[in-house]
C-alpha cells in the first residue's frame, strides 16, 4: 500500500530548522499588526503618488525602420504641414454644410491657433478655388483635417477641452460634430471596466463560498486579490511616467492581477486550513503553508513573468510594455500571497472557519474524512477516504485511450476555426455608437466611402533623381497607379514646395479592417510602385496611421512563431528542471499547445465569423487583432502552469514516496481538482466578465484567456493529464542521468 501523506499526517522532525519561507510566514502571522499596517501605508502613498504624479496611457507607439516610420519622417522634413499625425473632425447637418460657412471658418482659425496643430484644413473651398474632396456630394457631410506633431492622446485630457472651445461655433449653429482618427480615441470616455471587476468578484465570492463553504476563507482570497491590483496599478501608473504604456495595458493587469491575486491566496489557505484540521497552531500552519504553497505561488508566479517577458522577443515596445504591465500586477500578487495572506491568517487564527454554510473542506477531503484518514494512517498506508475524484481518476486509469481520445476530439472541434484566422487592426467601424470616433466613422463612410477611413498616403522621395528625369517618374507612377484592383480613388501625385517628394492617397474600397485594404496595401508597396519608380534612384512608401497598422501586422505576423517557440521552449525547461520527467514535460508544452488552439478557435468563431458577436457588443465581423494571439499565447502559457505546477507536485510527491504510477495519479488529482476547479471557474469569470468592455480587444482578451483557462483546467487537466500519465507510467517520470546532474533543482513545495 502507499505511504502516508506526509503534508498531512506526518509531524516535521523536532530538529528540523524552519527555512526563510517558514520563518517569513510565522513572523507576517505573529505580527499581523505590523503587516497589515504596511500594506495600508504602502497602499495610501502609492495611490497618493499616482494620483500626484502618475502618467497617462497612450497607443502612441512608432516602429523604426519600417517604410510606413521613415516615410512619414521624410514627409514631415520635405512638407511638415503634409506630415504628422492626421485625425478628422466630421461635421454634418441635414441642410448642406455651405450655410455655415461663418462658424466653419471661426473653428478652422481656432483649430490652427491651437498648440500642436501643423495644418488645418477647411472643407469649403474658397472662392473660385476647385473643391476639396472633404464636402460629400450633397454637401451635408464634411470634414476638418487637423494635423498634429504627435498622436493627440499623449497631450493630456486638457487639450482637448481646447478642442472642444475651438469647434464651438459649429455645435451652437446646431451642427453635428464629432472627432475622428487619433483625436476620437482621445475622446473615448474614460471606461475602468468597473462592472467588468465587479462581476468577477461577485462570481468567486460565489464559487468560493460553495466550494469551500466558509465565508470567512472565501473572502480572504478576493481581499488580498483586490489589494495586490491597487497596488500593483499604482505602481504601473508611476510606471507609466518614463514609459509608454497602450491604454488597455490597465485593464490586461487588472485581469490578470485579479486572476493569479486569487488563485495564490486560494492555494495558501487551502493548504492552511488543512494544517488546521490537522491540529497545527495557526502560527506554525501559516509558516507551513507559506514554506509549501508559497514556495510553489513563487515559481508559479516567475513561470508567468518569464512567459511574459518572452513578449519581448517582439522586438516591438508596444507589446513588450504590455507584458511588463501584467508582469507588475503579478509581482504584486505574489507578494501579498506569502506576506499578507498569512498576516491576514494570524489575525484570524482559528476562527477562519467560524462562519461556515457545511462541513469545511480544504484538499479534497473534509474534516471528518481527514480526521478519519490521519487516525488510520499510522501503519504507513495511503489515507482509505476516498472520494469521487480519486474514483474518477481510477476510471480514467482503467480507461485512458478513451479518455484521451475524447479530449483530443473535443479540443479539435474548438480548435477548426483557428485555420481560418486573418490577424488584423479592428477599425473604429467596430466601436460603440456611444463613442465619438464611430460616429464620425459612420458619417464618412456615408459621405465619402468607407475608405477614405484609413486613406494610405503615397510618398515619393525623388531628391536624388535628376530634374530633367522628373517628369518621366511622374508619368511612369501615374501609368502603375491607374486602374488598381481595390482602389477607389488615388489622386494625382503632387510635389512638395521644394520639389523633393511626390505625394498622393490611395483610397480603398473597403474598410480600413477589411482584407481588401490590406491587399491595396501589399500591392501598391509590394508591386505597382517599385514597378513605377523602376530605372531610377526614387524610393517610394506608403505612410499615414493605416500604413503604420498594417507595417505593425507584418512585424507580429514574422515574429510570432518565435515568440511561441521561446515561450514553449521557456516552459518545457521549467517543467523538466521541476519534476525531473522528460516526457512530463513534453506533455504540459504539447497539451498547453492544444488548449491555446482550441482558444485561437473560439475567438475566431465569435469574432471573425460573427458567431455571437452581435450579443457581445461588436458591429459586424472583426479580424483578429494583430497582437491577441500573442498575448493570449504568452499569459495563457503562464497561467497554465499555475494548475501543472500544483496538480504535478502532488503527483511527483507520491510517486516518490510509493513508485506506484496509477495510485499516484489518483491521489494528486483527489487532493487538487476541487482547488483547481474553484480557482478555474474564478479566473473564468473574472475574465469571461471583461467581455463586457467597450473596448472590442479587451473582449477578445477576455473571451480567449476565460475559454484557455476553461480548457485548460476540464479537458486538458482532468481529462488530458491523467490518461497520458496513466499510460506513461513510470516513464513519465525519466530523465537522462547525465541531464539530471546539469540540471539546477527547484524544490516546489519544500519538505
Amino acid at each position: 500500500m502507499s505511504a502516508p501523506d506526509d503534508h498531512r499526517t506526518t509531524p516535521r522532525p523536532p530538529t528540523a530548522r524552519p527555512g526563510g519561507l517558514e520563518r517569513l510566514g510565522r513572523w507576517c502571522a505573529r505580527h499581523w499588526v505590523v503587516v497589515l499596517v504596511a500594506w495600508l501605508i504602502g497602499l495610501g502613498v502609492l495611490h497618493g503618488l499616482q494620483n500626484a504624479y502618475g502618467g497617462t496611457y497612450s497607443d502612441d507607439f512608432s516602429l523604426p525602420g519600417t517604410q510606413s516610420n521613415t516615410g512619414a519622417q521624410v514627409l514631415a522634413a520635405n512638407a511638415p504641414a503634409s506630415g504628422g499625425n492626421s485625425s478628422q473632425i466630421v461635421l454634418h447637418d441635414d441642410s448642406p454644410l455651405t450655410g455655415f460657412s461663418t462658424q466653419i471658418g471661426q473653428s478652422v482659425t481656432a483649430l490652427q491657433q491651437l498648440p500642436h496643430v501643423l495644418s488645418v484644413q477647411n472643407p469649403l473651398p474658397a472662392p473660385g478655388a476647385p473643391p476639396t474632396g472633404a464636402l460629400s456630394a450633397n454637401g451635408t457631410i464634411g470634414y476638418i483635417t487637423v494635423r498634429f506633431d504627435a498622436n493627440p492622446s499623449t497631450y493630456g485630457t486638457d487639450y482637448l477641452t481646447g478642442v472642444d472651445d475651438a469647434v464651438a461655433p459649429m455645435r451652437a449653429a446646431g451642427m453635428e460634430v464629432e472627432y475622428g482618427g487619433q483625436l476620437g480615441e482621445a475622446a473615448r470616455p474614460d471606461t475602468k471596466d468597473l462592472t467588468s471587476e465587479a462581476i468577477g468578484f461577485a462570481v468567486a465570492i460565489v464559487v468560493l463560498v460553495i466550494g469551500f463553504g466558509s465565508l470567512i476563507a472565501a473572502g480572504l482570497p478576493l481581499v488580498t486579490a483586490l489589494v495586490g491590483v491597487i497596488v500593483g496599478l499604482s505602481c504601473l501608473s508611476l510606471l507609466a511616467i518614463a514609459l509608454t504604456f497602450a491604454t488597455v495595458s490597465p485593464t490586461l493587469a487588472t485581469m490578470i492581477g485579479i486572476g493569479v491575486g486569487i488563485d495564490y491566496a486560494l492555494f495558501l489557505i487551502t493548504r492552511h486550513r488543512q494544517l488546521l484540521m490537522d491540529g497545527v497552531d495557526p502560527v506554525t500552519a501559516a509558516g507551513r503553508s507559506v514554506s509549501t504553497s508559497g514556495r510553489a505561488v513563487i515559481v508559479s508566479g516567475c513561470t508567468v513573468a518569464i512567459a511574459l517577458a518572452g513578449l519581448s522577443v517582439s522586438r516591438v515596445s508596444f507589446i513588450g510594455l504590455l507584458g511588463v504591465a501584467a508582469m507588475v500586477t503579478v509581482a504584486t500578487a505574489v507578494l501579498g500571497a506569502i506576506t499578507l495572506v498569512p498576516a491576514l491568517l494570524g489575525l484570524l487564527g482559528t476562527r477562519i472557519d467560524r462562519f461556515t454554510l457545511r462541513e469545511p473542506i480544504a484538499e479534497g477531503l473534509s474534516a471528518t474524512a481527514t480526521a478519519s484518514a490521519a487516525s488510520g494512517g499510522g501503519d504507513g498506508e495511503q489515507p482509505q477516504a476516498h472520494g469521487f475524484w480519486h474514483r474518477y481518476a481510477l476510471r480514467v486509469e482503467r480507461r485512458p485511450w478513451w479518455f484521451l481520445a475524447g479530449g483530443l476530439v473535443a479540443v479539435g472541434i474548438l480548435a477548426i476555426p483557428l485555420f481560418s484566422i486573418r490577424l488584423g487592426h479592428i477599425d473604429d467601424g467596430a466601436d460603440p455608437s456611444s463613442f465619438t470616433d464611430r460616429r464620425a466613422f459612420d458619417l464618412i463612410s456615408e459621405g465619402f466611402g468607407p475608405g477614405v477611413n484609413g486613406p494610405l498616403t503615397i510618398v515619393i522621395d525623388q531628391s536624388t533623381v535628376p530634374a530633367d528625369q522628373r517628369a518621366a517618374l511622374a508619368g511612369s507612377l501615374q501609368q502603375a497607379l491607374t486602374n488598381v484592383p481595390g482602389a477607389a480613388s488615388i489622386s494625382p501625385l503632387q510635389p512638395t514646395s521644394n520639389g523633393n517628394v511626390l505625394i498622393g492617397t490611395a483610397i480603398s474600397t473597403g474598410r480600413p479592417q477589411d482584407a481588401v485594404t490590406t491587399s491595396l496595401f501589399n500591392h501598391l508597396k509590394d508591386d505597382l510602385l517599385p514597378q513605377g519608380t523602376a530605372g531610377t534612384t526614387a524610393t517610394h512608401y506608403l505612410t499615414g496611421t493605416t500604413a503604420g497598422q498594417l507595417d505593425f501586422l507584418e512585424i507580429v505576423s514574422a515574429r510570432l512563431p518565435l515568440i511561441i517557440a521561446v515561450v514553449v521552449g521557456l516552459a518545457f525547461l521549467i517543467i523538466l528542471m521541476v519534476f525531473r520527467g522528460l516526457l512530463v514535460a513534453v506533455k504540459a508544452a504539447v497539451l498547453n499547445l492544444l488548449s491555446i488552439a482550441a482558444s485561437y478557435g473560439v475567438v475566431v468563431a465569435v469574432f471573425q465569423w460573427g458567431w455571437g458577436g452581435h450579443a457581445l457588443g461588436v458591429n459586424g465581423n472583426v479580424p483578429i487583432e494583430s497582437y491577441v494571439p500573442m498575448m493570449m499565447f504568452a499569459i495563457v502559457f503562464g497561467l497554465s502552469m499555475d494548475y501543472e505546477v500544483f496538480l504535478l507536485s502532488r503527483v511527483h510527491e507520491s510517486w516518490v514516496r510509493t513508485h506506484d504510477a496509477g495510485n499516484s495519479v489518483a491521489h494528486g488529482l483527489e487532493i487538487t481538482a476541487r482547488v483547481i476547479t474553484c480557482a478555474a471557474l474564478i479566473m473564468v469569470s473574472v475574465f469571461a466578465a471583461f467581455i463586457l468592455s467597450d473596448n472590442i480587444v479587451v473582449k477578445m482578451l477576455g473571451l480567449g484567456l476565460a475559454v484557455s483557462v476553461l480548457v485548460d483546467a476540464t479537458i486538458v487537466r482532468l481529462l488530458m493529464v491523467p490518461a497520458v500519465l496513466t499510460l506513461l507510467g513510470p516513464r513519465a517520470w525519466w530523465v537522462p542521468r547525465w541531464l539530471d546532474r546539469i540540471m539546477p533543482r527547484i524544490n516546489v513545495e519544500g519538505d
